[in-house]
């Protein structure tokens, strides 16, 4: 359970708690982990691999806001009056993770301050994600948005070469596949990612860096302070 920097975290005694109830299931690109307006059955820890958190535009559209990896859990809210779930949890990559029934979870919750105290730092991290996505949603250009998206799901992905279609980034950006087309072909002519069939790699993660809005960094520099960084896969 090393992989995912969430339960890294916790002391002997914590684990003790939830490793009795912890089991690995693999997962592929597109599957559903929960639904909005559900109940939360179970809660994720993303050993490899990311998931997108959709928020519903209408009834026929979403869009991410917010993406999670090895640095934290999926299924999960701080504090006692859990509600119904407000997002759809869809895996963005094949990958695999810890697993636990949220009764579970919550009966380990309830007896440890520590173990509240770091979901309130991953829910803090997701808030602070959540909100400069929004911002950048409204504000930023296409291109901008892209090389932010690319560089968030590259450091919870790892080594370079992502597997996505045009259509997959349309959704969760929001906009036309063929938006997304004429702008990831422009990042490609700088030179800063290789696009193939299926996937994208990219080339030049510092010029990424340097053409995505400046959300990326406010959200980087939110994890960094509160500790809260996933491990990303060597490639």
């Amino acid at each position: 359970m090393q992989n995912n920097t969430w339960l890294a975290s916790l002391g002997a005694d914590d684990l003790k708690r939830l490793e009795p109830h912890l089991s690995v299931t693999r997962f592929s690109r597109g599957h559903v982990l929960h639904e909005a307006g559900e109940q939360a059955e179970a809660v994720w820890f993303p050993l490899e691999g990311a998931v997108s958190l959709l928020t519903a535009v209408d009834e026929s559209r979403a869009v991410e806001t917010g993406v999670v990896g090895t640095e934290g859990l999926v299924g999960a809210a701080c504090g006692p009056m859990n509600g119904a779930l407000m997002t759809r949890a869809v895996a963005q990559t094949d990958g695999q993770a810890a697993c636990i029934s949220s009764e579970a979870f919550s009966e380990a919750l309830a007896g440890s301050d520590t173990m509240r105290a770091a979901l309130a730092r991953h829910t803090e991290v997701l808030f602070a994600q959540v909100q400069q996505i929004a911002a950048c949603n409204a504000q930023h250009l296409l291109e901008e948005r892209l090389a932010r998206w690319l560089l968030m799901l590259d450091d919870r992905v790892g080594g370079a070469r992502l597997n996505l279609t045009q259509q997959s980034i349309a959704d969760m950006l929001a906009v036309r596949r063929a938006t997304v087309s004429e702008v990831s072909a422009e990042l490609e002519r700088k030179g800063l990612i290789r696009r193939t069939r299926g996937a994208i790699q990219i080339v030049d993660r510092a010029a990424l860096e340097e053409a995505a809005c400046d959300c990326y960094g406010h959200v980087a520099k939110v994890m960094q302070e509160l500790d809260v960084q996933p491990r990303r896969a060597s490639g």
